[in-house]
């Protein structure tokens, strides 16, 4: 899995998992909004947007 350097609105992880997964970035978006609302999902994504490679 790596994130997305044409399908990106802020690290193109969204972009990424929805490649890797084959399904609409837009629904990987909206899951990822709701789990970023806590603070945990706030700060899971932006370790997970830092350790995963960029395409």
């Amino acid at each position: 899995m790596r994130r997305s350097r044409n399908d990106r609105m802020i690290l193109g992880l969204c972009g990424g998992i929805a490649e890797y997964y084959n399904i609409d970035s837009t629904l990987v978006r909206i899951l990822m909004f709701l789990f970023t609302l806590t603070v945990i999902g706030l700060l899971g994504y932006i370790i997970i947007g830092l350790i995963v490679p960029e395409e």
